[in-house]
C-alpha cells in the first residue's frame, strides 16, 4: 500500500458512558495511545486526533501524535474529521481514513484495506468494511449493525435489525442462522475523499440515518455509493463502558501472544 491516504482519529473527552474516554489506561498505556499506534502501523502518509479538549491534544503531543483541537459544538465523528480536513487543505480527491477514537484492536491491515477499496471503487464516495456474522445471537443484537450489498458490494442498505429476513426459515427458528443465507456485520472504519467530507457534514441528518441511529445512511440517502470490502482481518474488541477494558486487555494479549 503506497502512502497515498491520510487517517483520522476523531477522540471526544466527554464520552456519555466513559467519561474521559481516550486518556483511560490500557496496560499502561492511554486508549487513545493505543489507537494512534494501530494506525501509525498502516501505509498512512499521516495520522491525524481530531479532539474537543485540551487534556486530550496536550497528551497526543506528549507522546508524539499530531493533534488537532476541533469544536464542541461538532455532532460526530466525521464532523470533526471534515473539520481536520478543511483546516489542512487536503485536496479534494485525498482520502481519508475515519478510525474511530475507542478502536484500539483495529488491526492495521483493515486501515490499509478500506483506503484501498475507496481508491479502486468506481464512482464510489466512500468505502467500509464488513465480516461474516455467525450467531444468531449477533444477528438479532441491535448494538451489531448489519449491512447487505449488491452483486458489485456497493451497499444496499445498514441496519441494527436482522437483514436479510430469511422469512421461511425465521417463522420455525430465530435460535439458529439459515445455512444458505450469509449475513454481514458492519465494521464502523471508513474512508472517503476529502471533497465529499465536506458536502457529507452540509447534509441534514436524513429520516432513516435518526430512525437507525446510523449516520452511513445519510450517505445512502442521497443516493451516493459506499463500496462495502469483506475485512482482511476480524477486529478486536472496542472500548464503550468500563467493562470493555478487560476484553481489549484480553485482546492484546493474544495478539502479541
Amino acid at each position: 500500500m503506497h502512502n497515498s491516504f491520510r487517517v483520522v482519529i476523531p477522540a471526544r473527552y466527554g464520552a456519555r458512558r466513559l467519561p474521559g474516554k481516550p486518556l483511560i489506561d490500557i496496560g499502561g498505556k492511554t486508549l487513545i495511545a493505543r489507537v494512534w499506534e494501530q494506525a501509525r502501523a498502516s501505509g498512512a502518509a499521516e495520522v491525524v486526533v481530531a479532539t474537543d479538549d485540551e487534556r486530550v491534544l496536550e497528551h497526543c503531543r506528549a507522546i508524539g501524535a499530531d493533534a488537532e483541537l476541533t469544536e464542541s459544538h461538532h455532532q460526530s465523528g466525521t464532523e470533526r474529521i471534515a473539520a481536520v480536513a478543511a483546516a489542512r487543505g487536503w485536496p479534494a480527491e485525498s482520502v481519508v481514513v475515519n478510525l474511530q477514537g475507542d478502536e484500539p484492536c483495529m488491526p492495521p491491515a483493515n486501515i490499509d484495506q478500506v483506503a484501498a477499496a475507496l481508491a479502486a471503487g468506481e464512482d464510489v464516495q466512500m468505502a467500509t468494511l464488513a465480516t461474516p456474522i455467525t450467531t444468531a445471537e449477533a444477528l438479532f443484537d441491535p448494538h451489531v449493525v448489519k449491512v447487505v450489498t449488491g452483486a458489485d458490494g456497493v451497499a444496499l442498505y445498514f441496519s441494527r435489525a436482522p437483514i436479510p429476513w430469511h422469512r421461511d426459515e425465521f417463522l420455525g427458528n430465530r435460535a439458529h442462522l439459515p445455512k444458505q443465507a450469509s449475513f454481514l456485520r458492519h465494521i464502523g472504519l471508513y474512508a472517503y475523499r476529502a471533497g465529499f467530507l465536506e458536502a457529507f457534514v452540509g447534509w441534514p441528518p436524513s429520516p432513516l440515518e435518526i430512525a437507525e441511529s446510523l449516520e452511513q445512511l445519510r450517505v445512502l440517502w442521497h443516493g451516493e455509493r459506499v463500496q462495502v470490502a469483506q475485512a482482511a482481518a476480524v477486529p478486536g474488541p472496542g472500548v464503550d463502558t468500563a467493562d470493555d477494558v478487560e476484553a481489549v486487555l484480553r485482546w492484546l494479549e493474544a495478539a502479541d501472544g
